[in-house]
């Protein structure tokens, strides 16, 4: 959940044998079934891309943080306190502008899910101390996987499924869904919005990429 951007993916099915002794160790729908509904066990968080607060809107109204902070503060879970930032103006001169903070209320840090969240670009790898979640996934249906292959000295592959989501109460409302279209988006899709994981063979069996630390 942008551990929670969820975008529909178009199915490669394949299928493969494998060559390792175990039953677990084969690349069948069985294993790959058991290797999901593990991941969404631990993984399976649906969450806002909220992972550093306080959070300071200044100015435009068209920043996503000016439409969705308010609501999160009309909620109780988020409480604002008006201020001021330093920014560079026309000829780099600083300029003072109002501003607006938001803090996470005890309300709040109840959906702040403390699990590292690892965002990697092609300049940098950068770690968040965690999120703010508001709903978890569960396996709805495998609809297939990619032929696995070795890659970096293991078998690879991924694996591409449809999903059951369960949201908190307050993540329905139609001002949050209007506040957060990536959220409404990932409801509309439960059933039919297709996922894809990636997921290799480790000693113990097939395991979602990031689960496994080898």
């Amino acid at each position: 959940m942008r551990r929670s951007s969820i975008a529909a993916l178009l199915l490669l099915a394949g299928t493969f044998t494998g060559c390792e002794g175990g039953q677990v160790r084969l690349a069948n729908r069985a294993n790959f079934t058991a290797a999901l509904q593990d991941f969404l066990a631990q993984r399976g968080h649906v969450c806002l891309a909220r992972y550093d607060w306080p959070v300071t809107v200044a100015g435009d109204a068209r920043d996503p943080d000016a439409r969705q902070m308010p609501v999160l503060e009309k909620l109780g879970l988020a409480a604002g306190r008006d201020t001021q930032i330093v920014r560079k103006g026309a000829g780099a001169i600083a300029v003072t502008v109002a501003a607006r903070e938001y803090s996470l209320t005890a309300e709040g840090r109840k959906y702040y899910l403390h699990v590292p969240v690892v965002i990697r670009t092609a300049a940098q790898k950068v770690t968040h101390p965690g999120d703010f979640c508001v709903a978890t996934l569960q396996l709805d249906r495998l609809v297939g996987w990619d032929p696995p292959q070795p890659r970096d000295g293991r078998n690879t592959t991924s694996l591409l499924f449809t999903y059951r989501i369960t949201p908190v109460a307050w993540a329905k409302t139609p001002a949050v869904l209007h506040a957060f279209p990536a959220l409404a988006r990932a409801l509309e899709g439960e059933g039919t919005m297709q996922l894809r994981v990636g997921v290799h063979l480790a000693k113990h069996g097939w395991v979602a990429d990031e689960l496994d630390e080898r």
